[in-house]
């Protein structure tokens, strides 16, 4: 077995950061490189000038930040989970960063293939029952859909 880069998913969770203690121990044990991606999902926000929401009967309005500022504190959020996470995982072991925009699931898949990753590894919140049911599982679908292995490391608070 060869693995040579390692791909973490990483975001500002003990989660992740936990599965990232696993990853680099790993990298450290292959000689591996590491890339680190953190996802940007989309925000939604409610139209400026809306009334209140029909559900939740409170006012929608605007928060007067453009979508591309909101873009850049997400990107400048990544840049300090990466930052963090290499400051204190990495040591002597070489890192690349990857902020992808969209789905979390498909920006992990998709940037395994780009960073050409032997092992994508993933902390998970071990979600059970209706929460998992609503929330959906990131894990379970890079299990499903991706091309290399992956490895879930589970999390349990205590």
């Amino acid at each position: 077995m060869t693995i040579k880069k390692i791909l973490i998913g990483v975001d500002d969770s003990k989660f992740a950061e936990h599965a990232a203690a696993y990853g680099f121990e790993i990298a450290r044990k292959f000689n591996a490189s590491v890339g680190l991606v953190n996802i940007v999902e989309p925000t939604m926000m409610p139209p400026m000038g809306a009334s209140a929401d029909p559900v939740l009967g409170m006012p929608m309005q605007g928060v007067g930040v453009e979508e591309m500022e909101l873009l850049d504190i997400r990107k400048s959020q990544a840049e300090d989970i990466f930052d963090r996470t290499t400051k204190r995982f990495a040591r002597d072991i070489k890192v690349s960063h990857f902020t992808e925009y969209g789905s979390t699931a498909e920006g992990i898949i998709n940037c395994s293939k780009e960073f050409k990753a032997d092992l994508i590894v993933i902390g998970t919140h071990s979600r059970s029952g209706i929460d998992r049911l609503l929330m959906g599982s990131v894990a379970e679908h890079i299990v499903r859909h991706s091309e290399v292995p992956v490895l879930v490391v589970p999390f349990k608070e205590s």
